[in-house]
């Protein structure tokens, strides 16, 4: 698999995606309204980033390779 430079502010913003995501999933998240802003505001962060617009960016793989690098330990069924 190839490997992206993805830039340290672009995968903090998708690992706190992924810890708010967890959060709103549980059964009777506190602060749910918050928490779906946060989602939301996290989701335009990620998908404007100038990071998209360079020659590695612009592939469909370098996106789904950061939602693997920063997805926090959670294994595929396969890789189970």
């Amino acid at each position: 698999m190839e490997c992206f430079p993805f830039p340290e502010d672009l995968v903090r913003a998708q690992q706190e995606w992924h810890n708010t995501y967890r959060a709103l999933a549980c059964s009777r998240p506190r602060r749910a309204t918050e928490l779906r802003r946060r989602l939301l505001a996290l989701s335009v962060r990620i998908h404007c980033h100038p990071f998209w617009s360079t020659p590695p960016g612009r592939t469909p793989a370098a996106r789904v390779d950061l939602r693997q690098r920063t997805r926090g330990g959670r294994r595929t069924e396969s890789a189970a």
